[in-house]
C-alpha cells in the first residue's frame, strides 16, 4: 500500500506499507523500527509482539517524545500493562494499534507538526 504525505512536513514520513516491508522516506526496511517525526530511523530492538519487554518501551522513553504510536503488526494487540509502565510514568501519550494503521496516524501527526514517535513491528514474510 502506496502512502501519501505531506511534502512540506519536513520530517519523516511513511511512504509505503505492505507484508514485511514499511517504506520511510522512500526507503524499504525489512525489521522493526522506531522511527521519529524529525530524527534518525532505526532498528528496534523488539524483534515482534512477542518479544516485547520492558526495557523496550523504556527505549522509547529515552526518546522523550510528546506522542508515541506502537504498530503491533498485522493485528492490533496490547502489550502487558507492566511492560507500559515507563510511558505511564513518563507521561507520554501512547496508542496501540495494527501496525497499517499506525503508519497513516503517524503521517496525519506529522503533518499537524507533532513530536511522534512511532516503534513498529514489521512482520517477516
Amino acid at each position: 500500500m502506496k502512502l501519501q504525505s505531506d511534502p512540506h512536513s519536513g520530517g519523516n514520513s511513511i511512504t509505503g506499507y505492505g507484508d514485511g516491508y514499511v517504506e520511510i522516506n522512500k526507503v524499504p526496511y525489512a525489521h522493526t523500527v522506531l522511527l521519529s517525526s524529525d530524527g534518525a530511523i532505526s532498528e528496534w530492538s523488539a524483534k515482534s509482539f512477542d518479544d516485547l519487554e520492558a526495557s523496550h518501551f523504556t527505549q522509547m522513553v529515552d526518546l522523550k517524545p510528546e506522542l508515541i504510536l506502537i504498530g503491533t503488526g498485522s493485528r492490533q494487540h496490547f502489550p502487558k500493562p507492566e511492560l507500559l509502565k515507563a510511558l505511564i510514568q513518563a507521561k507520554i501519550g501512547f496508542e496501540i494499534m495494527d501496525s497499517q494503521a499506525a503508519c497513516r496516524t503517524y503521517n496525519i501527526l506529522v503533518g499537524e507538526g507533532r513530536q511522534v514517535l512511532l516503534a513498529l513491528i514489521v512482520e517477516p514474510t
